[in-house]
């Protein structure tokens, strides 16, 4: 019988709290099963193995990300594509362990986390409504948003950003210059 209070959803909660704590790359099953106060095998009732966790854990990851994102989008009329890589940098910063699983595209026999993908990037889709980008223009649009914001996030967090100039300044640049960027794809030849 499964320990009193322990759920699929429970195990998920705790293997976020401790990818947060030691990194997505240190969570493991025997981590969770320990936190939780039961044996290993125990686990098993709930989660199939340590890629059932993660791919849970990356389906919360990425529909805690989009409902951020939305959130911050509804907030900032006419100012979506900064409130969009402010959401985005602040979710990374506040859950450092379970980001890296928002940047991982589902395999085939992955609905659940295909589907939250998706849910993100209709968000991010309408984020940038603004621009006027349909069809190839608007996935180089969203794939142009997040390899540089995965990339701004990346860097700071591995401690990348070490020079004088404040950080929050080359984010705010950044911005502005994907601003740029992505206006400019309406134009293209």
């Amino acid at each position: 019988m499964p320990r009193a209070g322990l759920t699929p959803d429970r195990v998920v909660d705790l293997g976020c709290e401790i990818a947060d704590e030691v990194g997505w790359d240190n969570l493991t099953l025997a981590a969770v099963a320990q936190r939780a106060g039961v044996r290993l095998p125990s686990l098993y009732k709930h989660v199939a193995n340590a890629d059932d966790l993660r791919a849970r854990i990356a389906v919360r990851a990425l529909t805690e990300l989009r409902d951020a994102l939305a959130a911050a989008v509804r907030a900032a009329p006419g100012a979506e594509l900064d409130a969009l890589a402010r959401a985005y940098r602040d979710f990374a910063r506040a859950h450092p362990g379970r980001y890296p699983a928002v940047v991982r595209a589902a395999r085939p026999d992955e609905p659940e986390l295909a589907a939250a993908g998706r849910a993100l990037l209709e968000v991010i889709d309408d984020g940038l409504a603004g621009y006027g980008l349909t069809g190839e223009d608007l996935v180089d649009a969203v794939r142009i948003l997040r390899s540089a914001l995965h990339g701004f996030v990346a860097l700071e967090a591995g401690g990348g950003f070490r020079l004088a100039r404040e950080v929050e300044q080359t984010f705010t640049r950044m911005i502005t210059g994907l601003g740029a960027a992505l206006g400019a794809l309406r134009t293209r030849v």
